[in-house]
């Protein structure tokens, strides 16, 4: 066990790499519930994600349906990233735990000019079932409705006060449920009656590392922009009249000189650790995450970059040069090579 941003969760179960092969060949199941959840209420919900929301919320208009992006401050940099998720008239959001008290703060400080009621969530859990057989397994859970089987990618609804969502950390598919937290029991041990085993905190790293997935705090934090973090692809500017937090410090910035995420092979013998610096023949670079991946069965990293990086380059470990190959941060996709 390991203190999380003072929540005692478990680095495996039994091994990071059978954890690790479990979501990736069937299903696994993963208790999330140190994630912060909130929900709101009332005044001009639109309009108040418009303000402090990167991405359009208006994408999400249709019922059923979450989006992704990330939360800035007037500087253009990331103050977080999370997921809100659009169902039944009501917004409900998901973001990391480390950050909940700053978020808060940041949610209430707006929230008053639209009359917007901000709530903590403390007594919903999340747990997250991922893999290829995951759907199989969830149908099959008492008290699950089958309606999952027919969400899209992103989509969701409610329940009651459940949310049921197409969403997931590891580049699996799968469901990711945020119940009240006197039902977690329940549905964790049905879960691991029908197969799905348990998943730690080690492997949902290396699970997220193989599918290029952003660790808030790792391979960004609130002193680097969308740009050199690659999420500007959360960035919504097609609507020219909303003013969003941090709009105007992103106008200002020469993306063609931003550093950039790119994924990193390591063709020596080693791993690749967070804070090993890299040198290539355009300019240097550091390494955000690494790790061993189970999949590839090589040292795997994402680097933020000097532009004008090409094929290859070299990464300092212990005081020698050793060779990486720079590839797409997105080692895996749906689970494949």
């Amino acid at each position: 066990m390991v203190n999380f941003s003072d929540w005692e969760m478990p680095i495996s179960y039994t091994s990071l790499i059978d954890e690790h092969k479990a979501v990736r060949g069937s299903a696994g199941i993963f208790d999330v519930s140190h994630m912060a959840v909130f929900d709101f209420l009332g005044g001009d919900q639109i309009g108040f994600f418009e303000k402090i929301f990167a991405n359009d919320i208006k994408k999400v208009s249709q019922q059923n349906k979450a989006i992704y992006g990330a939360l800035l401050d007037e500087n253009g940099c990331i103050l977080d990233d999370l997921i809100i998720y659009h169902s039944n008239n009501k917004f409900r959001l998901v973001s990391n735990c480390s950050t909940r008290e700053q978020n808060k703060h940041w949610y209430q400080k707006y929230a008053k000019e639209f009359n917007v009621e901000v709530v903590e969530r403390s007594d919903m859990g999340i747990l997250a079932i991922q893999g290829p057989k995951a759907l199989k397994k969830i149908v099959e859970m008492d008290g699950i409705d089958a309606k999952v089987n027919d969400l899209d990618t992103f989509g969701c609804f409610f329940e009651g006060d459940k949310l049921f969502a197409r969403t997931g950390y590891t580049g699996e598919d799968g469901l990711e449920i945020i119940i009240p937290n006197a039902d977690i029991k329940n549905i964790w041990e049905n879960a691991i009656r029908l197969g799905c085993v348990p998943i730690g905190l080690g492997a949902r790293d290396t699970l997220r590392l193989e599918a290029g997935l952003n660790l808030y705090g790792n391979d960004m934090t609130n002193e680097n922009h969308p740009y050199e973090s690659n999420l500007g692809w959360t960035i919504d500017m097609s609507d020219e009249s909303r003013e969003f937090v941090g709009k105007c410090a992103l106008l200002s910035i020469d993306q063609s000189k931003s550093k950039k995420i790119v994924g990193v092979i390591l063709r020596d013998k080693g791993i690749l650790r967070k804070g090993y610096e890299i040198n290539h023949e355009q300019g240097k670079g550091i390494i955000l995450s690494g790790s061993y991946s189970p999949t590839l069965q090589l040292s795997i990293g994402l680097a933020r970059v000097d532009q004008g990086y090409k094929e290859n380059g070299k990464v300092i470990i212990r005081n020698k040069a050793l060779n990486i190959d720079f590839v797409s941060p997105r080692f895996l996709r749906q689970g494949k090579i």
